[in-house]
């Protein structure tokens, strides 16, 4: 199982009645697939977080930081367009 196979197989565990087949080529393939143990991990780090209910907030270094290449993006993105509009 490649990692590409592992993660189309993810929709099909949640609907499929072969669960247990599925699951163990997952096994098999996160035995010796780091990144795919990485993604796996964020998965559940993002459930339990998402089920936990609670607001996680931004350190206020990170939202400032992430605030001004949102901006950043989007000035590059539609004021340059517009700007090459009006030339």
């Amino acid at each position: 199982m490649t990692c590409d196979e592992l993660l189309i197989a993810l929709n099909e565990v949640v609907d499929s009645e072969t669960a247990l087949e599925i699951y163990k080529e997952f096994a098999a393939h996160l035995s010796n697939c780091n990144p795919c143990q990485v993604v796996l991990d964020n998965i559940r780090q993002t459930i339990t977080l998402f089920q936990a209910g609670q607001e996680y907030h931004m350190p206020p270094s990170f939202q400032e930081k992430y605030q001004q290449i949102i901006e950043s993006k989007w000035d590059e993105k539609f004021h340059k367009s517009k700007n090459e509009k009006n030339s």
